[in-house]
């Protein structure tokens, strides 16, 4: 007699396993499996009722102290666990690669040269690290060996990490390999490349000293204008471009003491090189100069620009001042078309929108009634100090002194100096004294809610532009996913050519993470958070070793179909002994 296991499949495709105690016989020559008694399903089965059997059955042949060998236990012997890491967050990203095409751009641009590590799979599983668990190079080598399952690479070691960035910077010359992974993706998408959003960021180093300027492996790392808020830090500038619908088309890397308006002209021809066709180029106020915005025109091209109102611009002075009709355009945002004489060639749109003028109104108030009290107080208390200067000479019967007024003149350096409120002072000529510039409040309630476009497209309605204005958003939230999600900072690097792969790594991560975005419709670290509980489990035994996925839910299954991604394998490496 002995137990065995039967399994039969139910319709809707699931396994249902039984357990039987059976005894064989042999009919007409044959021998035959005779069922003495069904347990039952094996999920459903009474195991404390085996081992009380087992014991019973042990009492009787006196070995009261025998161990039971475990239930369903093999004559094949037990498998052991060998390791289990996470699959499924890489395993899309690599089905994506493949999907867009990334694999054979970079192959095609490597070219034909033999390496002894696969440069194509390295170059994954940075991207991989850097949209998953973003670490050092160093880091990310060893997590790709020993914490994650990167598809195709077994292990990754720090020197072919650098090795894959050098030739990856190498091939993205005159930004081939952006070109070829750009147009294989907005083929495959189907991407309208009519309008380009333009941005650029900041982000520094942790060092004390920049590059030196004329420095030959070094020279990126500069003082500017951070956008961080870290002046005291060297930094690097980094400028992105992307569609209407946040898919990255290319990124720059500039020193860091690189101005906004000294940068258009490359991105222009840079762009003009890829023959994307007509396309409307948007940017904020910060590429708006007269220069700019001729150079945007060259060859066919358009753009759309905002354009600053508190500059004294004699432009936008005269945009403003003129009077007409706002058309609703959404609940939150109304448009007015300006056109001003001796400028054809150009429109102006004022956008105004009530809720953001409701809060400009209030957070003015609140600012000015915050001056009005500290005002009150240095007042207060200057006449309290004359007071009692006044009141100590009565006593002593002296002339009283003058109190000493540097106190309140640095209270009121304090008020002036301040970031938010001092914009509203002025300061009298003669005396010094703080006031509320009424003049100031005046034209600012003017412009409450209120910003200013232009632009030379003269086919596009006035709710296009502002509408195409405002998605110039998805150029700042692909910022905001690169140096939060991505983890674009801390940079680790030093040489010039390290700092541009890394940057260039971030930008590939940034389109895998948006495509998966846009087909899923979920938030990547959610699609992440959901697959990293897929692991591949590494099992071995005496009849050899395998690797076998944990089994998918539903949900999980459904972020690789609406990918276009095929489903991991259920066991996969099968290896049998020699």
């Amino acid at each position: 007699m002995y137990l065995r296991k039967i399994q039969r499949r139910n319709k809707d495709g699931s396994v249902a396993r039984y357990l039987q105690l059976a005894h064989n016989r042999r009919v007409g020559g044959t021998t035959q499996a005779e069922v003495l008694v069904n347990f039952g399903r094996e999920d459903r089965l009474d195991v404390d009722g085996l081992r009380r059997l087992v014991a019973s059955i042990n009492r009787y042949l006196g070995e009261e102290d025998g161990v039971a060998a475990p239930l369903g236990a093999e004559d094949v012997g037990p498998l052991t666990v060998e390791s289990s890491r996470p699959l499924g967050a890489s395993w899309l990203l690599d089905g994506l690669w493949t999907v867009l095409g990334i694999d054979s751009a970079l192959a095609s641009r490597i070219g034909g040269r033999k390496f002894r590590t696969d440069v194509e799979r390295t170059v994954f599983a940075l991207v991989a690290n850097r949209a998953i668990a973003p670490a050092s190079k160093l880091a990310a080598a060893e997590w790709a060996t020993r914490d994650q399952v990167i598809p195709g690479l077994d292990a990754l070691a720090e020197q072919h990490a650098y090795r894959a960035m050098d030739l990856l910077v190498e091939a993205d010359t005159h930004a081939a390999v952006q070109e070829a992974v750009f147009f294989s993706a907005a083929h495959l998408l189907n991407l309208e490349v009519d309008l380009v959003f333009f941005d650029t960021t900041s982000t520094y180093f942790e060092r004390d000293e920049a590059d030196d300027p004329d420095g030959e492996a070094s020279s990126l790392r500069q003082y500017g204008h951070s956008k961080d808020h870290r002046k005291d830090l060297p930094q690097i500038v980094i400028g992105l471009a992307v569609t209407r619908e946040g898919i990255p088309v290319r990124c720059w890397t500039w020193p860091g003491g690189t101005n906004d308006q000294t940068v258009i002209t490359e991105v222009k021809d840079g762009l003009r090189d890829w023959r994307l066709g007509r396309v409307v180029t948007v940017c904020d106020t910060g590429f708006s100069s007269e220069a700019n915005q001729s150079y945007l025109r060259r060859a066919g091209g358009h753009y759309i620009t905002g354009i600053k109102m508190r500059e004294g611009s004699h432009r936008a002075e005269q945009a403003l001042a003129r009077q007409g009709r706002y058309q609703q355009v959404r609940d939150n945002l109304r448009v007015k078309e300006v056109r001003l004489d001796g400028d054809a060639g150009r429109r102006f749109i004022i956008c105004h929108n009530p809720a953001e003028a409701e809060r400009d109104a209030a957070r003015r108030e609140d600012q000015l009634a915050a001056i009005r009290e500290e005002l009150t107080r240095v007042k207060a208390a200057r006449e309290a100090d004359a007071a009692k200067a006044k009141a100590k000479a009565a006593k002593t019967g002296k002339r009283p002194a003058a109190p000493s007024d540097a106190p309140h003149r640095k209270a009121e350096c304090a008020l002036r100096d301040h970031p938010a409120l001092g914009r509203w002072l002025k300061q009298h000529p003669t005396t010094g004294r703080l006031s509320i510039d009424t003049a100031k409040v005046a034209a600012e309630a003017r412009l409450d809610g209120k910003y200013l476009l232009a632009t030379s497209d003269p086919d596009l309605s006035a709710e296009d532009v502002a509408l195409g204005y405002k998605n110039l958003l998805e150029a700042e939230r692909a910022f905001r996913t690169m140096k939060s999600t991505l983890d674009l900072r801390p940079v680790y690097h030093r040489l010039d050519e390290r700092i541009r792969a890394h940057v260039l790594l971030c930008w590939l991560a940034l389109l895998l993470i948006r495509v998966a975005e846009r087909r899923t419709a979920q938030t990547w670290p959610k699609i992440a958070a959901e697959l990293g509980r897929i692991h591949q489990v590494t099992l071995s035994g005496p009849a050899g070793s395998l690797q076998q996925t944990t089994r998918l839910t539903d949900t999980q299954a459904k972020l690789f179909k609406d990918c276009g991604v095929p489903l991991p394998p259920k066991m996969s490496d099968l290896k049998t002994p020699e």
